[in-house]
């Protein structure tokens, strides 16, 4: 099993967390095209190696940012978003 470290509550089993997505992929504003919602949807960074990316820890609530390696699956601590843990 695959652990994860969340920043709030320390090393956890896998099936604690959900993936929130690519870090970075910002929510367009509500004038946007059909076209940039689409977009933002269904489009998503699928690259070989490292990774930012967003997840949840169910048990705590919270989101934070991870760097994981998407060859190895070897992840680095997660991060506290806009603050501290």
């Amino acid at each position: 099993m695959q652990i994860f470290s969340c920043p709030f509550c320390g090393p956890r089993p896998e099936p604690e967390f959900h993936f929130g997505g690519d870090l970075g992929n910002d929510r367009p504003g509500p004038d946007c095209t059909a076209e940039a919602w689409a977009e933002y949807l269904h489009f998503r960074n699928n690259p070989r190696g490292t990774a930012e990316e967003i997840w949840l820890h169910v048990p705590c609530g919270e989101l934070f940012a991870m760097r994981r390696d998407t060859v190895t699956m070897a992840a680095d601590p997660g991060r506290a978003l806009g603050g501290q843990p």
